[in-house]
């Protein structure tokens, strides 16, 4: 029984679960302070330069270039990687805009 539980009824582990939960958790998390991100780089004195910078800036750049901008790092403890995350979030948000 359990093996066909595990294998074809979808059962899964605490860990599996838990591991699962917290990457949802995560990806929400980032799908809220991206736009929080977009308006603080809009709200900045010269949103206009740095959004041509950010949009001559090659895809893998752009990210960092948001982090390094100060504009993903939101109030509070981000932890490094959420606010990476968010960075390159909010880098799509913007050079498709």
């Amino acid at each position: 029984m359990a093996i066909v539980g595990f294998t074809w009824g979808g059962w899964v582990t605490g860990s599996t679960a838990e591991a699962s939960a917290s990457q949802r958790a995560s990806a929400a998390v980032v799908g809220v302070l991206a736009p929080v991100c977009v308006e603080k780089f809009k709200l900045a004195g010269d949103a206009s330069a740095n959004l041509a910078a950010l949009k001559k800036a090659d895809s893998w750049s752009q990210g960092e270039f948001i982090e390094k901008g100060g504009w993903a790092k939101i109030a509070g403890s981000n932890p490094p990687e959420q606010v990476s995350a968010v960075a390159k979030a909010c880098a799509v948000l913007l050079a498709g805009a």
